[in-house]
C-alpha cells in the first residue's frame, strides 16, 4: 500500500513488568522484574522483548527489527504500520514471561496508541523469546535471516517475528492503516428551515494529460463561460505540459446541476476525468454565509467562518487491515464515530433572496442588496454580485451619497422646517471655496418647496441649509437612526459612521452623505426601514447569536417619521424614484448618486432606498461604480421589487 511518509514524531511511551513501571528518563538503568522466584532466563527473554517494544514505542523501526529473529521483514512491515497509523503517542505494558515446553517464553503486553483523528486504540497481544541458539526456519521467504550480529555468532536472545507480534489480527502481507471519513457539516439554514448551504454533491475535474488528444478542444470545454469556472486558460496549459504525463491536475469542482447540464459534452473529451464527491456548498446568499475549505472541512470565510465551532463536525474514523499490495481494507479493528454539528438559523426568506440575487446578478458591476423586515428588524435577503468572498452589502464603507438626505431632512424637520416650506435650489453653491452642485448642474425655479426638493433631490438646497444645524445634529440624528452604534447581527457587519463636522465644508458635505459619512447598504436599509416603522430596529441575521440588540439612543417626533414618509413617497410620484412608480404596495424610496475617488469628473455609486408600504420589506440597492441611482439603481429596485413583493391581495411578510 502506497503511504505518504508522515513528518517526525516523538513517541512517548512505558513499560510495566508485574508492579514495576519504566519510563524513557530511566531505559538504560537496570529493571527488577517481579516473577516469582529468580530465573535468570526469564528475565533475560523478558530483557529482549522489553527492548523490542521500547524501540518500537519511540519509532525506532529498524532497531526494534534488530531484536527479532527476521529483520528485514519485521523492519519493513514495521515501517508500513507506523506509516499507517502515525501514532503520536505509544504506551506498552508488560505482563511477566510464560515459560513454554519449548525452552520459548512468551511475554504478554497491552498497546494503547493516540492516532490522528481517532484518539485512542487499546489492544493486547503477546511476544515469543527464542533462547540462544535456536533453530532458523527462513520462513516466510526470509531464510538464513537472523538478527544480532547477522553472521554465525550466537545471536542470544531474540524475538520470534510474526506479523502478529504488532497486532494478533495481522497476517502475512497485510498492513494497519487508519481511514478518515469526512462527517457531514451541520448546514445554515433559511428562517423557513431550507438550506442556504449544506452537503451536496460536486464533481473534481481534472485533466489526465496522457489522454489529452486533443487539447484545444479540452480547453475550450473547459473555458466555457456556463461552467462558471472562470478558468485561466493559459496558465492551466503551463500546468498540464509541466505535468506528468500520468499526473492528475485538477481544473475545477462543479455542483452537481452543473455537471448533469453540461455531462454529456464534457465526457465526451478526451483525457478529461470526474470524481464525484459530497461537500459543503452554498446553495443561496453565497457571499453571506462563505466557504469552506476543501482540505479541513472548517468554515473559511464569513457565517462558515463565524459558527466553525458550531457547523463542524469531527470526521469519523477507522482502524482497519489492509492489504499491503492493493491497499484493500480486509478487516475493521476499531471504529469512532463521525461527530455531529449543530445548524445555524438564519432570517433569510428564501423568495426574497433569490429575488434579490436575480437583481444584481447580470449588471456586470459589483452591486449588493439588503432586505429587512421593518416590524421586526430581520433581515430577508443578503445578495453581492459578484461573490468576492466576502459581503459589501453588510461590511461595505461608502458614501450613501443623497440616501443620506432622509436622515438630513429628519434633522431638519426635527427643528422646525415644513415639507411645505420654500427652498432655493441653483444649479451650484459654493461653501469657503469649495463648489457643490447638482446632478448635471440641474436647478429648480424661485418657490420650489422642500419636499420638492427632496423628491428631485437637490444638493444645493441641502447644503444651502446647513446653517440650520450645528455641527452634531446630524451626529445625533443619525443616531435616532441606530448609525454609528455597535450592532449585534449575527454577522461581521459595519454600523455606519457620521463624525461630528469641523469645518462649515465638511458640514456641507455630510448633508448630501458625502464627506466623512460612510455607511453598507445593511445600514441603508435599516434607515428605510426605521422611517417605515417609526421606530430603529436593529437589523437581525442569526436570532440565537444575539443576546441584546442594539437600541438608538435618540428618537424621533412621530410627526418627523409621518413627513418623513410623506417626502419619501414624493421621491416615486414627482421625482428621482419613478422607476418604481406603479409597482404594487405603494412603494416609497430615495435615490443617491454618491461620488468617490479623486478623478475629474469624480466616479459615482448608484443607490436606491426604500420600502412597500403594503408589505413588510424595506430594502438598499447600491450599484458600485454604478452612475445614477435613480437611472442605474432604480430600474435594479423595481426588478427585485417585482419578484419580491407578496402579491396584490396577499399578505405582507
Amino acid at each position: 500500500m502506497d503511504l505518504a511518509p508522515p513528518s517526525r514524531i516523538r513517541s512517548q511511551w512505558a513499560l510495566v513488568a508485574g508492579a514495576v513501571v519504566v519510563a524513557a528518563g530511566v531505559l538504560a538503568a537496570s529493571i527488577a522484574y517481579v516473577m516469582g522466584g529468580d530465573d535468570d532466563a526469564a528475565a533475560d527473554a523478558q530483557e529482549e522483548v522489553r527492548a523490542y517494544v521500547a524501540a518500537w514505542a519511540r519509532g525506532d523501526g529498524e532497531e526494534a527489527a534488530s531484536h527479532t529473529d527476521r529483520p528485514r521483514a519485521a523492519a519493513d512491515l514495521l515501517d508500513s504500520v507506523h506509516r499507517g497509523l502515525d501514532p503520536k503517542d505509544v504506551l506498552v505494558s508488560l505482563d511477566d514471561a510464560e515459560k513454554g515446553d519449548d525452552g520459548t517464553y512468551t511475554v504478554p503486553f497491552s498497546v494503547r496508541l493516540r492516532l490522528p483523528d481517532f484518539g485512542t486504540w487499546e489492544y493486547e497481544t503477546r511476544a515469543v523469546a527464542l533462547p540462544p541458539s535456536h533453530g532458523q526456519d527462513g520462513g516466510d521467504g526470509e531464510g538464513g535471516e537472523s538478527g544480532k550480529d547477522g553472521g554465525g555468532a550466537d545471536p542470544g536472545w531474540q524475538v520470534r517475528w510474526e506479523p502478529r507480534l504488532v497486532h494478533p489480527a495481522l497476517r502475512r502481507h497485510q498492513t494497519l492503516v487508519t481511514t478518515t471519513r469526512r462527517a457531514e457539516r451541520a448546514p445554515i439554514l433559511a428562517a423557513d428551515g431550507s438550506e442556504l448551504a449544506g452537503d451536496a454533491t460536486v464533481w473534481a475535474v481534472s485533466i489526465w494529460p496522457a489522454k489529452l488528444s486533443d487539447p484545444g478542444r479540452a480547453y475550450a470545454a473547459l473555458a466555457d463561460p456556463a461552467l462558471g469556472a472562470d478558468l485561466d486558460v493559459p496558465r492551466l496549459k503551463k500546468r498540464v505540459a509541466a505535468a506528468d504525463p500520468d499526473e492528475s491536475v485538477p481544473v475545477v469542482t462543479l455542483r452537481d446541476e452543473v455537471y448533469r447540464q453540461h455531462r454529456d459534452r464534457l465526457l465526451a473529451v478526451p483525457g478529461l476525468q470526474f470524481v464525484d464527491s459530497r461537500q459543503p456548498v452554498a446553495h443561496l446568499a453565497r457571499s453571506l454565509v462563505g466557504a469552506v475549505a476543501p482540505d479541513s472541512g472548517r468554515g473559511a470565510s464569513a457565517l462558515q467562518a463565524r459558527y466553525d465551532k458550531r457547523l463542524y463536525a469531527a470526521p469519523g474514523a477507522e482502524v482497519v487491515v489492509a492489504d499491503r499490495a492493493t491497499g484493500a481494507p480486509v478487516r475493521t479493528l476499531a471504529r469512532k464515530k463521525p461527530g455531529a454539528g449543530k445548524p445555524v438559523r438564519t432570517t433569510i426568506d428564501p423568495g426574497v433572496q433569490r429575488a434579490a440575487e436575480e437583481a444584481v446578478g447580470g449588471l456586470g458591476k459589483s452591486a449588493s442588496i439588503v432586505a429587512v423586515d421593518p416590524g421586526t428588524g430581520r433581515v430577508l435577503a443578503v445578495a453581492d454580485s459578484p461573490d468576492s468572498g466576502e459581503s459589501h452589502a453588510l461590511t461595505g464603507r461608502f458614501p450613501p451619497g443623497s440616501t443620506f438626505k432622509t436622515v438630513t431632512a429628519a434633522a431638519l424637520l426635527e427643528g422646525g422646517l415644513a415639507a411645505g416650506d420654500r427652498v432655493a435650489c441653483p444649479a451650484a453653491a459654493n461653501v469657503a471655496g469649495q463648489r457643490f452642485e447638482n446632478q448635471d448642474e440641474f436647478d429648480l425655479p424661485p418657490g420650489t418647496t422642500f419636499a420638492e426638493a427632496f423628491a428631485r433631490s437637490c444638493n444645493t438646497a441641502f447644503v444651502g441649509l446647513r446653517d440650520e444645524l450645528d455641527e452634531r445634529t446630524l451626529t445625533r440624528t443619525a443616531r435616532a437612526f441606530g448609525v454609528g452604534g455597535t450592532w449585534q447581527v449575527g454577522a461581521a457587519t459595519f454600523d455606519g459612521s457620521v463624525p461630528a463636522a469641523g469645518s462649515d465644508n465638511d458640514k456641507a458635505a455630510a448633508m448630501i452623505g458625502q464627506g466623512r459619512v460612510e455607511a453598507s447598504p445593511l445600514v441603508m436599509a435599516s434607515v428605510a426601514a426605521t422611517v417605515k416603522d417609526g421606530r430603529f430596529r436593529q437589523p437581525v441575521l442569526v436570532p440565537d447569536a444575539v443576546d441584546e440588540p442594539y437600541r438608538a439612543p435618540e428618537t424621533l417626533d412621530a410627526r418627523t417619521y409621518e413627513q418623513l414618509r410623506s417626502l419619501m413617497r414624493g421621491v416615486v410620484t414627482d421625482g428621482s424614484g419613478s422607476a418604481l412608480a406603479g409597482l404594487p404596495g405603494r412603494p416609497h424610496a430615495k435615490t443617491g448618486t454618491a461620488e468617490f475617488g479623486t478623478r475629474t469628473p469624480p466616479r459615482t455609486h448608484a443607490w436606491m432606498i426604500g420600502y412597500l408600504e403594503g408589505a413588510d420589506l424595506a430594502f438598499s440597492v447600491l450599484v458600485e461604480d454604478g452612475g445614477s441611482g435613480g437611472k442605474d439603481a432604480g430600474p435594479v429596485a423595481a426588478d427585485f421589487l417585482r419578484a419580491a413583493a407578496p402579491a396584490p391581495g396577499g399578505s405582507g411578510r
